[in-house]
């Protein structure tokens, strides 16, 4: 099982830090008998561990070897890999370009790395065989990607950063198989070379 952490980004809008937003201390962990800061995207990764990721890949822009050198090791039993978006052109690019790596019979879970989001057992509760979507209602949805579901089952819209957003729920995470990714990413492909 394969995690995606889409990390590319520039962080523009709580700049400036001197380190990438993904490292953003958020709480703290205790590591064997010390307490010690946690990053917000720890939480993402923590939840993907749980949920039986063994592989862990990061997708890193220019400028973002901090993320490659706190999570080089791993984290857990997982492995991390790292692959380098070179334009920060958005999230479908950042997400497709794990595609690679990820074998069609192979479970995906995808999750925005500054994002905490409970339960922290959501993962394991979305089916492994459907694109599936972690939805959580917030107070503003026009500063995330509002979806719009049709009887809680299927989505019908996703709504990027709309002003006018039509619904509250918002996507944290996403699971489906490795085959649905490579059709997805084989759709995205066709149309941006249009």
């Amino acid at each position: 099982m394969l995690g995606i952490v889409p990390a590319a980004g520039r962080g523009s809008r709580i700049q400036p830090l001197g380190f990438s937003k993904e490292l953003l201390p958020v709480g703290s962990r205790i590591d064997g008998q010390t307490e010690r800061p946690c990053a917000v995207s720890e939480y993402l990764v923590r939840r993907m561990v749980h949920a039986g990721v063994d592989k862990i890949c990061f997708i890193i822009g220019s400028g973002k070897s901090d993320i490659l050198e706190y999570y080089a090791a791993g984290y857990g039993d997982a492995a991390a890999l790292f692959v380098v978006q070179p334009n920060p052109v958005g999230l479908c690019d950042a997400i497709f370009r794990a595609a690679p790596l990820v074998a069609s019979d192979e479970v995906v879970l995808v999750g925005l790395p500054d994002t905490i989001w409970f339960p922290e057992d959501g993962f394991c509760h979305l089916p492994d065989d459907q694109l599936s979507f972690l939805l959580f209602p917030v107070d503003r949805p026009e500063f995330f990607d509002a979806v719009v579901v049709y009887d809680h089952e299927r989505v019908i819209e996703i709504q990027v950063k709309q002003q006018e957003a039509a619904k509250n729920w918002v996507w944290g995470a996403f699971k489906m198989q490795g085959q649905m990714l490579h059709k997805h990413a084989a759709i995205w492909r066709e149309r941006e070379c249009r």
